[in-house]
């Protein structure tokens, strides 16, 4: 069945308090959806950020982000007070995040909202239902306060290989603390599941993302180190990347820890059904980066300065994905299958049934050569994108081509007369044989470079657009909407 959606993380929202939020803004943005014609509201990953403020780096693959928690929601029941809100510092800018402020005031409003909570039933109830994870993220993020906010491969030797004596010390001695981030997992998960069926009940199906590997500080890697490739001081044997290309001489090193790939076999890939399991209870579809490791994926031995000289290994291919519909049924996923890929790897996307992704970006070359991301080559089954959270905004990529690429893309999308180079781009999208075409809300405004969301593998500067209020116009959404019912989706 066609259809469409927007990619809009929900950091990007307008809110007074700096981050978009689960709040009134988000409910707006549900409800322009719907009078847009749109059934898909695509996020980025929602967990806890760290170092960089990359959600494809949290502390947690299961916790949620406090900064995404509504603020006036805790006013309303009585944790906080207003004026709190009102003297708080959130940045002056309201088109970017300014990450540093908005967490220390953040956390500090949190803090104070703890101090005014008394446990509830549905506060026991959520403590019992989620201790599988709960328990070691909430000791994993106050020992991380403890220690000043370092790395747990920084901690004493005792926490940071935990040893009981030592997990049992801190425990008790951290039990304020920990109790702090049990309660803000609380709320968080509280304000999600709200917002996930207000949009549900708008007819807005929400597109969660998954990252392929976890951070190397994470409370993953440090509760259950057997789970990757560590030696028995914790220290990563390897670690994930990109070989050298066309894009970069030396490669990508990540640096994440790989997968026990053995090790997981042999539990029946529990962790991964927990983590598929919940995300699937976040989301009712779900996007799984980087997918291509799950049929091969490249090591790099440890403390190599480049990707130069890494090896690719075979992961765990279908084993993993039958395992997962047998204990969990039909999970709707999305591969992200894009740059060099093996056959082995196409085969695999084959076998599995999901639908890959095509980036319009992508099919523009100087040469002016066909290929897979032009839309006449799109299947059906695959998510059609003007461009990713990864990408240039489309207008930015337009202005910055090299003159025979944008002649391509100029001959291939035709504008129509005053029609804008970015909304031409849309209509060839939706236009595509793909049985879903998701939009970035950037393309959508027509924003240039300001709005771009990430440049891989750079640290600094990236994550922070944010839609300033007002943008959400019935005449655009009218427009989309027209859009959506010419394509049928």
């Amino acid at each position: 069945m066609r259809s469409c959606g927007i990619l809009m993380h929900i950091s990007s929202l307008p809110s007074p308090y700096g981050i978009g939020t689960f709040g009134e803004e988000a409910e707006k943005f549900a409800d322009w959806l719907k009078e847009a014609g749109q059934k898909y509201w695509q996020v980025l990953p929602i967990g806890p950020t760290g170092y960089g403020d990359s959600p494809y780096q949290p502390f947690s693959s299961f916790a949620g982000n406090p900064l995404l928690i509504d603020l006036d929601e805790l006013v309303e029941h009585g944790y906080l007070a207003k004026k709190s809100l009102d003297n708080s510092d959130y940045g002056a800018d309201p088109s970017y995040v300014d990450f540093d402020i908005v967490n220390r005031h953040k956390t500090a409003l949190l803090r104070e909202a703890f101090a005014g909570f008394t446990d509830d039933v549905g506060y026991t109830s959520f403590v019992i239902e989620e201790q599988d994870w709960l328990d070691d993220y909430a000791l994993f993020m106050a020992l991380k306060d403890k220690f000043g906010g370092r790395p747990w491969s920084d901690w004493d030797d005792d926490i940071k290989l935990r040893e009981p004596e030592a997990v049992k010390r801190w425990a008790e001695e951290l039990k304020d603390d920990i109790k702090f981030y049990k309660f803000v997992q609380y709320i968080f998960y509280r304000q999600w599941d709200r917002f996930h069926r207000y949009c549900n009940k708008n007819g807005i199906q929400l597109i969660g993302d998954i990252p392929i590997y976890v951070s190397p500080d994470c409370a993953d890697v440090w509760a259950q180190p057997e789970l990757f490739e560590l030696d028995e001081k914790r220290v990563p044997k390897r670690v994930a990347g990109v070989p050298p290309d066309y894009f970069s001489a030396t490669g990508q090193l990540w640096g994440n820890p790989l997968y026990n790939w053995e090790e997981m076999h042999k539990t029946g890939y529990k962790w991964w059904l927990k983590r598929i399991g919940k995300s699937k209870e976040n989301f009712d579809m779900l996007r799984i980066d980087h997918f291509r490791a799950f049929d091969t994926y490249y090591a790099i031995p440890y403390g190599h300065k480049t990707a130069e000289n890494g090896t690719w290994e075979k992961g765990p291919g279908m084993e993993l994905f039958n395992a997962i519909e047998k204990a969990l049924g039909p999970v709707p996923l999305i591969a992200e299958d894009l740059g060099d890929i093996f056959d082995s790897v196409k085969e695999l996307l084959r076998d599995a049934g999901f639908p890959g992704m095509r980036v319009l970006q992508f099919g523009f070359n100087p040469d002016n050569t066909d290929n897979d991301h032009l839309p006449h080559n799109y299947p059906k089954n695959c998510c059609a994108y003007t461009g990713t959270h990864d990408n240039s905004t489309i207008m930015q990529w337009y202005r910055e081509a090299d003159p025979k690429s944008r002649a391509m893309a100029r001959r291939y999308v035709k504008p129509r007369l005053f029609e804008r180079f970015s909304a031409a781009c849309v209509r060839v999208v939706y236009a595509s044989p793909a049985n879903l075409a998701i939009i970035p809300m950037q393309d959508i405004l027509g924003l240039g470079a300001n709005a771009r969301m990430n440049v891989p593998s750079t640290v600094g500067g990236n994550w922070k657009w944010r839609m300033l209020p007002g943008r959400l116009t019935a005449s655009r959404a009218e427009k989309l909407r027209s859009l959506a019912d010419t394509y049928f989706r």
